[in-house]
């Protein structure tokens, strides 16, 4: 299987069209966003140029103007702080037909299981490592079967970028068994390695600005901020592959996890 991340994408514009024909190109089964789906106040006068736009054949029900939705829902997002903007986040909970109660919420993809938070401090659920959302995450976290277990949020734990770290959303992620966190906000890509499990900053969707790196904290990987671009995630049940490729067709960074249950199966070649 194979999906895409993208993060910070939704300024309709010439970025946002070449990261999405680039997505497109890789022909996903689904598409994953790490928040801020629609710019500037996340109004519902913008949502659909911002995001039906360019990824309408991966959302259903689709009730936009830009072509056919899709058969089966294919596009899961997570809300940014651009999106809880307008009446926390109204438009997009009425744009999107998504599982629990849309504000966060599980899916699970074959040997994929993703936990989308949160993160905006007005959160009814609390965004707290003792929150009733945390409570929620660790919960399902330990009830999952899955090898594969990513947890998805706009704003980060751990970043290097302008915005930088975020104390509060420091959880014990891989004590609850999470294999990997990825976030946007920041407008960079990072790798960071912490706890023995992956934390990524995929925030180079689309918007027209791409912010500078501060110092680099601890543990990271990879820092790149020149071009626009998205993830590509490819799994099956013994490996998962992330990497980041720029709207040039450059891959920046490939990370691959096995499980140990199939240690003895050799990896494979990179492409």
């Amino acid at each position: 299987m194979r999906f895409a991340v993208i993060g910070d994408y939704g300024q309709a514009g010439p970025a946002a069209e070449a990261v999405a024909q680039l997505v497109r190109s890789w022909g996903p089964d689904f598409i994953v966003t790490t928040g801020d789906n629609n710019y500037p106040r996340g109004e519902a006068r913008t949502i659909d140029e911002n995001i039906g736009r360019y990824y309408h054949m991966f959302i259903a029900p689709y009730r936009g103007r830009y072509g056919p939705g899709a058969d089966r829902h294919r596009f899961f997002p997570v809300l940014g702080n651009h999106d809880w903007i307008a009446d926390q986040a109204r438009p997009y909970l009425d744009y999107f037909t998504l599982p629990g109660n849309e504000r966060y919420y599980e899916v699970r993809w074959g040997p994929v299981h993703l936990f989308f938070l949160n993160s905006n401090p007005g959160e009814p659920d609390g965004i707290t490592a003792d929150s009733r959302q945390a409570r929620w995450l660790r919960d399902r976290l330990r009830a999952t079967d899955a090898p594969w277990r990513l947890v998805v949020m706009h704003h980060p734990p751990y970043s290097s970028g302008l915005h930088g770290s975020n104390p509060t959303l420091q959880w014990p992620f891989a004590e609850w068994g999470a294999t990997a966190v990825l976030a946007g906000h920041d407008h960079v890509y990072e790798r960071i390695e912490r706890d023995g499990i992956l934390y990524f900053v995929n925030g180079l969707g689309g918007h027209p600005a791409r912010y500078p790196f501060r110092a680099p904290i601890s543990g990271s990987q990879v820092r790149y901020r020149e071009r626009h671009g998205a993830m590509r995630v490819e799994a099956d049940p013994c490996r998962i592959t992330f990497e980041f490729i720029a709207v040039n067709g450059r891959r920046i960074d490939r990370v691959v996890r096995a499980d140990p249950a199939c240690e003895s199966r050799p990896l494979g070649r990179s492409r």
